[in-house]
């Protein structure tokens, strides 16, 4: 195996390391499906001496994953997938308390941001574990020579496994990859009830907002978008949907919310949040028919989902009137107000994911890249699913851990649904 330069990090302040602490143990008692996973890993060590990247939110939950792969026996090194992201305190501790190299500091710019994951390929990793597709577009693009020691990787979100596609459509994709994202007990529940707690979460805490008789408007009815209308409404909130697909259109409709473009929903929302993996959703026609005091967020995976250029062109001047609150002043007087800069609202203000549902999404984490190094020769350069058998073994541990259990069916029922000889 080649030498490779031993990683120590960048985080903004190592003292933070005891706060951090206190995080990660906090979120692993709601993470027992992860726990059982990390005593069989420390106990066979099927991840041992492979070396992971991983570009990904870092919060306490992800910090118990990165533990989890290093107790499996795994040299890893980990990267904000996002610059407001990083909980600062986790960051310091995973460095100075469990000797794992993470490069992230929340806030930082776009160079410092392309720096740290550049210094996580600079671990020339075996495994790479993506949120977001970054670490894999930069070493696709800016460090080839790497690309032969990998052996595959993992993708965490929607936005994500779409870019992975089209890479792998054009033939740009290099090694196999498994699209956690897509396992039912991903995003089942941590797209719909970890988004929809989260981003409403994080409204609140920037904002401090009454929900309760607001105009909400959701663009996007994906299972993020489903789970921030259904708390949304629990608030109190009339839910207005925009949709570019009619069959969510009439999903969104006769789960009892309003339906209409986004030019009609400009003129009536009160709060907009973006929640569609696409660019422009909220653009200069929606600003100039905006109401005055109208605030917008987004809690896709990239800040392109609101024209932030557009709006900083259209305003005569603007200011942070609260953490995390931009206010935008139209040559009108109006005045409209951007949340955490664009990006995921839900971790930019708030802490991300429940541990709870997160405990789903880095159990597939986990048992998808120990599945990649057992079979990943036998893979060709495509996105994977997550092997059934792993997703439902999360799920039936996940309701073990929750004191519950399911039917079985009989021997006989095993047969007649096995069968087409038996009807009325």
């Amino acid at each position: 195996m080649e030498t490779v330069t031993k990683l120590h990090g960048d985080v903004k302040d190592l003292s933070l390391a005891e706060r951090g602490k206190r995080k990660i143990e906090w979120a692993n008692q709601q993470m027992p499906v992860l726990q059982l996973i990390r005593k069989r890993f420390i106990k066979e060590k099927p991840l041992k001496g492979i070396r992971m990247s991983a570009c990904l939110h870092v919060t306490s939950e992800t910090a118990n994953l990165a533990i989890t792969l290093r107790d499996g026996g795994a040299d890893v090194v980990l990267c904000a997938s996002n610059p407001l992201s990083t909980q600062d305190e986790v960051a310091a501790c995973l460095v100075k308390d469990y000797n794992i190299p993470t490069f992230a500091i929340k806030g930082e710019d776009n160079p410092t941001y392309y720096a740290h994951i550049n210094a996580a390929i600079d671990h020339h990793p075996q495994i790479t574990l993506d949120d977001g597709a970054d670490l894999v577009t930069q070493l696709l693009t800016k460090h080839q020579n790497l690309v032969p020691n990998v052996i595959g990787g993992t993708e965490e979100t929607t936005t994500g496994v779409i870019r992975l596609r089209a890479m792998a459509k054009d033939g740009t994709l290099a090694y196999p990859i498994i699209a956690v994202n897509d396992a039912l007990t991903k995003h089942l529940f941590d797209n719909r009830y970890g988004t929809g707690q989260s981003t409403l979460d994080g409204i609140i805490r920037a904002t401090n907002l009454l929900l309760a008789g607001m105009n909400v408007v959701i663009a996007g009815y994906g299972w993020c978008g489903r789970g921030v209308a259904m708390r949304a409404k629990g608030m109190g909130a009339n839910v207005i949907v925009t949709e570019i697909n009619p069959t969510k259109g009439i999903e969104a409709i006769m789960d009892g919310f309003r339906v209409m473009p986004m030019h009609e929903a400009a003129k009536i929302g009160e709060i907009f949040i973006t929640v569609t993996g696409n660019k422009s959703v909220l653009a200069s026609d929606h600003f100039d028919k905006m109401r005055d005091g109208a605030v917008m967020c987004n809690s896709g995976h990239f800040n392109v989902e609101i024209d932030i250029p557009a709006l900083e062109k259209m305003a005569s001047s603007h200011r942070e009137v609260r953490p995390f609150v931009e206010e935008y002043v139209m040559r009108d007087g109006r005045k409209l107000h951007l949340l955490g800069e664009g990006r995921l609202i839900n971790l930019a203000a708030a802490e991300g994911h429940p541990a709870v549902v997160m405990d789903m999404s880095f159990a597939n984490q986990a048992l998808s890249v120990e599945h990649m190094i057992k079979h990943a020769s036998k893979l060709k350069k495509q996105v994977y699913p997550v092997p059934e058998e792993i997703d439902k073994h999360i799920a039936r541990l996940k309701l073990e851990s929750l004191g519950t259990q399911v039917d079985k069916l009989t021997p006989e029922q095993e047969q007649y649904l096995a069968s087409w000889n038996e009807g009325t």
